[in-house]
């Protein structure tokens, strides 16, 4: 850790001799200060990168000096010094917006490390901002987040069928990301700086979606008081996604499957052909067979729109994104909504990789926003999670359900929730005993933070 520029605020001229020395000796710019006034003051004027501040200090403490940084900037990371018989007030501090906190007298290495990661924190979130102003515009083929083979065979046969100029039907689940697919497979293609304009064919009247589609003549029918371009028309050269194909009503399919083969159409009201050259990428969550079978759909319609065939998997059959797809949404909300919460409890984890995510991505998106604008610290735990979502997972798993032969040793039926919090102390108590109440060793060895891992103490009441 170098070239930072670092405040340092303690009353206790040692410690303030001694971290100064230290730092300063790795190349980095250090202020200093021995009240919380002045600390203040240096945090406005330097704007430093981190910040080492003692809780007791005169004239202004540093938890007050902390909500006022708070105030001037939300971001720069601080980091606060100590004695244990502050550890509640520290914690406390942790609700206002410090990153995290030592307790004296401490190891030089665990408050380096911790500096070391809170900076780190600090860029990740630049980076991820600057990421998320790129993916604003564009969409690539590997901005489908999957660790699941099935679904990088699918972005494999995006970026080829992008190439191309043929027609494809995307088959999936509502939620599944079908117009993501649809996305990538325009902005990666040759018509890339052309249109792309999206119609949902199941949310306008037939009337309506006819006129949307291929325009109107002025005087067409009622209301009609000026000639209005289609959604054809307006796509020329680029890409037209019809999603929920499946609900296109019979005599539109007839007028699809024209413009498919000949591509030139009319607009309603109107006698003047119009020639157009549009890709188009239909998406559904029926099964069309089906519906040929029963009249619903038409066949030659079917094959003309299923020139490329590309299916979006449920978020069930790939578990092994449910929590990388997670993290991501959590950055993204984060960012969003001006927080800083780096990551999830074990007790969220386990409940969100247990749900069925009937509504899929879109779903987990859903969750995962409602979770960051009800969380107050740095972590996502159990309470933060939306109370009907909590109360599906209770309902739906309970160790009765589970284990039957249970069911007779028990009077009442043992909740996922109950049970996960006394396991999760369990295994933290035994944890923390193997490394001899180390916390920064127990910490790494449940593969948390030690800021989580101080929530997690003070919520079970370990001491």
């Amino acid at each position: 850790m170098m070239n930072y520029k670092i405040l340092i605020a303690d009353d206790e001229k040692n410690v303030l001799k001694m971290l100064t020395t230290v730092f300063s000796h790795a190349g980095n710019q250090i202020a200093c200060a021995d009240n919380g006034k002045d600390a203040l003051r240096l945090f406005k004027q330097d704007k430093p990168d981190i910040v080492l501040m003692d809780i007791r200090m005169p004239e202004m403490s540093g938890i007050e000096s902390l909500q006022l940084m708070r105030k001037f900037d939300a971001d720069t990371p601080i980091i606060l010094m100590t004695a244990y018989a502050a550890v509640e007030t520290a914690v406390e501090a942790l609700r206002l917006g410090a990153f995290d906190y030592v307790i004296k007298p401490f190891e030089l290495d665990e408050l380096k490390l911790l500096m070391s990661r809170a900076i780190q924190l600090r860029e990740m979130k630049q980076e991820i901002n600057i990421l998320h102003r790129e993916l604003s515009q564009s969409y690539h083929c590997d901005c489908i987040l999957t660790n699941n083979s099935k679904m990088m065979e699918l972005c494999r046969a995006i970026a080829k069928v992008a190439q191309s100029h043929a027609n494809v039907l995307i088959s999936g689940e509502s939620g599944t990301g079908k117009e993501l697919i649809a996305k990538a497979i325009h902005y990666n293609s040759p018509r890339a700086k052309q249109p792309f304009i999206k119609v949902n064919c199941g949310a306008l009247p037939e009337s309506l979606l006819e006129s949307e589609l291929f325009g109107h003549e002025k005087g067409a029918f009622t209301g009609a008081q000026m000639q209005r371009q289609g959604l054809f028309e307006r796509a020329h050269q680029g890409t037209l996604l019809l999603d929920e194909i499946g609900e296109m009503p019979l005599n539109l399919q007839v007028k699809l499957l024209r413009i498919l083969q000949e591509q030139e159409f009319e607009r309603v009201g109107g006698s003047q052909t119009i020639k157009t050259n549009v890709r188009i990428v239909a998406a559904t969550n029926r099964d069309l067979n089906d519906m040929i079978a029963q009249g619903e759909f038409r066949r030659d319609l079917y094959y003309r729109l299923n020139v490329m065939h590309l299916y979006s998997l449920p978020l069930r059959e790939r578990p092994e994104d449910i929590l990388l797809l997670a993290r991501y949404f959590l950055q993204k909300f984060s960012v969003e909504n001006n927080k800083d919460i780096i990551g999830f409890d074990v007790a969220a984890i386990r409940m969100l990789e247990s749900h069925s995510w009937l509504g899929n991505v879109r779903e987990l998106a859903n969750v995962v926003e409602h979770a960051v604008i009800m969380s107050t610290g740095y972590m996502i735990f159990v309470d933060d999670l939306p109370v009907g979502f909590q109360r599906e997972i209770t309902q739906n798993i309970t160790v009765m359900e589970r284990e039957p032969k249970v069911k007779e040793r028990l009077d009442t039926p043992i909740k996922l929730k109950e049970s996960l919090k006394q396991y999760e102390k369990e295994v933290i108590e035994r944890t923390l005993t193997i490394y001899q109440g180390n916390r920064i060793d127990t910490a790494k060895a449940l593969g948390i933070s030690r800021r989580a891992l101080m929530y997690k103490l003070q919520e079970y009441s370990i001491n």
